[in-house]
């Protein structure tokens, strides 16, 4: 089973007048989803969701030893991430059949493989 990072980026903004229902329905489709992943076969490693991307600190190599330590996200964007999973599944196919059932209503997700950084 090869694991894929599951980023999930949306409009903040759609969130701001969550009420605590619309979090409980937004907790139990995401809790609906890993029962999904696991009856098809993949295996959700972990998770979590995110602060606003206005709590984020962004620090950028500047060589050697400098570094510059911004607030917020590197780059200013509409739609900022907003939660990852971590889930193995058996090929690229899988995984993305997995993000299609994935709740994003206010955007949507990147799959990405993991490198393989092993030699030999």
């Amino acid at each position: 089973m090869a694991r894929y990072p599951y980023l999930i980026s949306g409009d903040e903004s759609a969130l701001a007048g969550a009420t605590q229902e619309d979090w409980t329905m937004m907790l139990k489709a995401h809790g609906e989803f890993s029962n999904q992943v696991a009856k098809l076969g993949g295996t959700v490693v972990g998770g979590n969701a995110l602060e606003a991307s206005s709590t984020a600190t962004s620090v950028r190599a500047r060589g050697g030893a400098n570094h510059a330590v911004t607030d917020g996200p590197f780059v200013e964007t509409k739609e900022a991430l907003g939660g990852y999973y971590l889930i193995e599944a058996k090929d690229l196919d899988q995984a993305i059949a997995f993000a299609k059932i994935l709740p994003a209503p206010n955007g949507g997700v990147e799959v990405r493989p993991i490198a393989d950084t092993s030699s030999g």
